[in-house]
């Protein structure tokens, strides 16, 4: 059934798209499986949807459509972020004579952060007390990554017709190593990398496959991996080194901490015009009555 906002129907497919992005966010995140959290997903997106609607309703009456020059500045803004004008039609699904389509839709875009822009005034200057008290009480945003660092064994299984025995062989490799022989020796000389370079130095999540960080962050220094596969093969490492998230120094990150504070300050202020705007709105949502 329908979600209508001050007697604009808005289109299902909307709210499904935006549904899926959300649901995709947090499946990344790795905080979803499957589908317990779909009604509050799609709650979520109804918010999304409903705000995006009432601000265009807004900017619509009380707003002041773009200039043509910045109307084809985005355009042409949109090209380029998109590799060129052939990559933009191509990925957009159109063909350039429905280019006035697209300028249709950006001008209405421009429209509304215009009037957005107009409704939360000029940015605010934040004194550096204020910049050293949010950077306090928001941390987490200016920590440093984690990072272990790992001693690698590999072997491919293209050069085996014998997984079972290969995998085997790892296991002996392992036990030996836990008994306390250097893991390092033990890679070079058994790893299949020609090059029999094993120190794979400080690493990050994120630039190593999945199977091996899930595991080397997992595990403490000095700790031997269970032996496990990848596509490639099988692998065994050991933890020699760990770095923790700490703080970056507020000298370090001080723009940043400008830039967030601002950003935040925006976010709360579009909020409130958003609450606004709901207040005096006849919003009737046929699937939750």
């Amino acid at each position: 059934m329908p979600l209508t906002i001050n007697g604009q129907i808005v289109d299902p497919a909307l709210i499904e798209q935006e549904f899926s992005n959300i649901k995709s966010y947090y499946e990344r995140m790795s905080q979803v499986s499957c589908c317990e959290r779909d009604s509050e997903f799609l709650g979520y997106a109804k918010d999304n949807i409903t705000a995006r609607v009432l601000l265009n309703q807004d900017a619509e009456k009380n707003g002041s459509l773009p200039s043509n020059a910045e109307v084809e500045a985005a355009i042409a803004n949109l090209k380029e972020e998109h590799g060129g004008e052939e990559q933009f039609y191509y990925k957009a699904g159109i063909t350039p004579e429905q280019e006035d389509l697209v300028r249709k839709d950006v001008a209405a875009s421009l429209r509304v952060d215009n009037h957005l822009a107009t409704l939360l005034g000029p940015e605010p200057s934040p004194t550096e007390e204020e910049l050293r008290a949010f950077y306090t009480k928001n941390i987490d945003e200016f920590m440093t990554e984690e990072e272990v660092s790992a001693c690698h064994l590999f072997k491919s299984l293209s050069q085996t017709n014998d997984r079972q025995a290969l995998y085997d062989s790892l296991r002996e490799i392992r036990k030996r190593a836990v008994a306390g022989e250097n893991f390092e020796a033990l890679a070079r000389e058994h790893t299949d990398k020609e090059e029999k370079d094993v120190d794979l130095g400080y690493f990050k999540q994120g630039e190593l496959s999945d199977e091996f960080e899930v595991i080397a962050f997992s595990l403490e220094v000095g700790d031997v991996t269970p032996v496990f596969s990848s596509h490639w093969g099988f692998h065994l490492a050991k933890i020699t080194g760990r770095k923790p998230a700490e703080p970056h120094p507020f000298e370090d990150v001080r723009d940043d901490v400008r830039a967030l504070y601002i950003a935040d300050d925006r976010q709360k202020k579009t909020q409130m015009i958003v609450d606004q705007l709901k207040a005096a709105a006849t919003i009737v949502d046929e699937e939750e009555a």
